[in-house]
């Protein structure tokens, strides 16, 4: 089986395995103050890693909660669970995420809504795609009109840039900015052309491997926050486009907002 293929099939088994345990997500445990693990997300974990190391086992994968196996030069970025909060108190918004990265460049990737049974996957150079449909970012054309996502990192009590000053500056610049709880599904939904834009000021791996190539395939752009060159393979921040309203997200993230008063001048 290609990797292509064994990618979309695996993100629907660890997607059943979800299922079973959403409403009833047994044992939840605490990484950090609001930074929560249940043992659904371990189980699904479980399921991809024995998965690729039995059909890829000279491929290396990196899980958001087993951390690294080091074997290969292939380089799998696992998330079991995007969204474990959202799950742990039975709202239906959560995610499997799975890309395929050789020399950091995601090749390929799936993120599996069990719940809506959506399988957003894409292949570097052959379109992103929402089950048979090709995705195509939003035509919007000034953030004034846009819609756009957002997340706050877990240790969003403590640190400097927990990006509520940018949530607020960008909700008096845009139609609104929402906030899904799932990194992936939001990267997804841009690629999708749900949502104009997407930033966020820390994210890993796990969180938009997947999502970076959807939405470049799907048309869009990506790049940190600061405007510099994403690497995926690192802690970062995102802004995710359609391309159109990139340098004005930009802009306003390094700038702030204007005032409401201003906005259409």
């Amino acid at each position: 089986m290609d990797r292509y293929s064994f990618a979309k099939d695996l993100a629907r088994k660890a997607g059943a395995i979800l299922l079973e345990g959403y409403e009833n997500s047994g044992e939840v445990h605490k990484k950090g103050e609001i930074d929560l693990v249940t043992e659904y997300d371990l189980r699904s974990e479980r399921r991809v890693v024995d998965e690729i190391q039995r059909v890829f086992p000279e491929d290396s994968i990196l899980a958001e909660e087993g951390g690294e196996h080091q074997q290969g030069s292939g380089f799998w970025v696992l998330d079991p669970l995007d969204g474990t909060v959202n799950f742990a108190h039975g709202v239906p918004i959560f995610c499997v995420s799975l890309a395929y990265l050789e020399k950091g460049r995601p090749l390929l990737g799936v993120i599996y809504d069990p719940l809506r049974d959506d399988l957003f996957h894409a292949q570097h150079g052959q379109g992103a795609w929402l089950g048979d449909r090709r995705l195509k970012v939003s035509k919007v054309t000034t953030l004034n009109q846009s819609l756009l996502v957002t997340g706050f990192a877990y240790d969003i009590r403590t640190r400097s840039d927990n990006n509520l000053d940018h949530f607020t500056n960008l909700s008096l610049r845009t139609q609104g900015v929402r906030r899904l709880g799932s990194a992936a599904l939001d990267l997804a939904y841009v690629a999708a052309g749900y949502f104009d834009g997407y930033w966020e000021m820390l994210t890993y791996p796990w969180d938009i491997a997947v999502g970076v190539l959807l939405v470049t395939e799907a048309g869009g752009v990506v790049s940190c926050a600061d405007g510099s060159q994403l690497d995926v393979k690192r802690p970062t921040s995102v802004a995710a486009t359609n391309g159109i309203i990139h340098a004005e997200l930009l802009a306003t993230l390094a700038n702030g907002a204007l005032p409401p008063q201003e906005q259409d001048n």
